[in-house]
C-alpha cells in the first residue's frame, strides 16, 4: 500500500505521463507488470537523459502491441489480435487506410495474384469479385475488413523513431501528428507494417541530371494519357514496369524498356 501511495505521488508530479483510459487491464495478474512499468517511467522522468523528452512530448502507454501502418498487413495483425481480445493501437501517417493503394498506384492496377492468395485472415473476398480484383475493389475490401473487425487506426500520426529502452524493457515510439502534437508511445511489442515498397527509389544514373525531360517513379504514374504520342523509357522489368509499358502502348505511346538481366516473358491469357 505504501509503495502504491508513493507511486501515486510521483505520478502527480509528472503531468506528461498519460495512460489511455481505453487500455483497460484485461487480467489482474498484469497489475504488478504495470506497477513496475510506471516505476520505470518515473525513473526515466527523473533521469537527465530522458528529462528533456518528457517535457517536450506526452507519453502514452499501450497495453498491448503498437502497430505502425494501416495497410493490409497492419489490418490483418489487428484483426487477429481483436478476436482473442488483445488490446492494441494502430498508427497511420495518412488520413485513410491503404493509403499506398489509394494514392500511389496507376489506374489500371489489379492484383497480380489470384484473389484466394491475397485475402486477409478471417474474411475472404466477396464471391462476385473477379479472379484478379481491381485496386478499387481491393480498397473496398480493406474498408469492409476494417469495419468488420472494428479496427480504428489513429490517422495523421507519423512514427518518427522507435527505440527499445533497456531501462524498462519497453519500446519507445515517438510520433508527430498533423496537429504538430508530439507523443511518445510506450509498449512491450512493436509491429512494423509500413510495407516493403513504402518509399520510392530513383537510382543515380549517368546523364540523369542533364536530361531535360520528365523523370517520375512508377508510384507517381497514373495513366498513359499524358504520354500519348511520346517516346517513354521504362527502366525495370518487374510487375510495375510491364504494367506501365502495356498501359503506354494502349494510349498510343512509344515505350522502350531497359532491363538489367535477361528475362523470359510469357503473355497472360487474360491480359487487358
Amino acid at each position: 500500500m505504501k509503495a502504491s501511495q508513493e507511486l501515486h505521488m510521483e505520478l502527480s508530479r509528472c503531468p506528461q505521463l498519460f495512460i489511455d483510459p481505453s487500455t483497460s487491464l484485461p487480467h489482474p495478474h498484469l497489475r504488478p507488470l504495470v506497477f513496475c512499468f510506471l516505476t520505470c517511467l518515473i525513473m526515466m522522468a527523473r533521469s537527465s537523459d530522458h528529462r528533456d523528452s518528457f517535457k517536450r512530448r506526452r507519453c502514452k502507454w499501450v497495453n498491448g502491441p503498437l502497430i505502425v501502418g494501416a495497410g493490409p498487413s497492419g489490418l490483418a495483425v489487428g484483426a487477429c489480435l481483436k478476436e482473442p481480445g488483445v488490446p492494441f493501437v494502430i498508427l497511420e501517417r495518412s488520413n485513410s487506410i491503404a493509403s499506398l493503394w489509394r494514392n500511389r498506384t496507376y489506374d489500371r492496377l489489379k492484383l497480380h495474384l489470384p484473389k484466394q492468395f491475397c485475402q486477409l485472415p478471417k474474411l475472404p473476398f466477396p464471391v462476385d469479385f473477379p479472379e484478379y480484383p481491381t485496386k478499387d475493389q481491393f480498397i473496398d475490401y480493406l474498408e469492409s475488413y476494417a469495419a468488420r473487425f472494428q479496427l480504428n487506426p489513429q490517422f495523421n500520426e507519423t512514427a518518427q523513431s522507435a527505440k527499445f529502452d533497456d531501462t524498462c524493457g519497453m519500446w519507445r515510439v515517438r510520433t508527430a501528428a498533423s496537429s504538430n502534437a508530439e507523443v511518445e508511445y510506450i509498449c512491450r511489442w512493436l509491429v512494423v507494417a509500413t510495407g516493403e515498397n513504402a518509399e520510392c527509389v530513383i537510382p543515380e544514373m549517368e546523364g540523369l541530371k542533364e536530361f531535360g525531360g520528365q523523370v517520375i517513379h512508377a508510384s507517381d504514374y497514373r495513366s498513359g494519357e499524358a504520354y500519348r504520342g511520346k517516346q517513354v523509357l521504362v527502366v525495370g522489368y518487374g510487375n510495375s514496369g510491364m504494367e506501365v509499358c502495356l498501359d503506354l502502348c494502349r494510349h498510343n505511346s512509344f515505350p522502350v524498356m531497359v532491363v538489367r538481366d535477361s528475362v523470359n516473358a510469357h503473355p497472360h491469357p487474360t491480359a487487358t
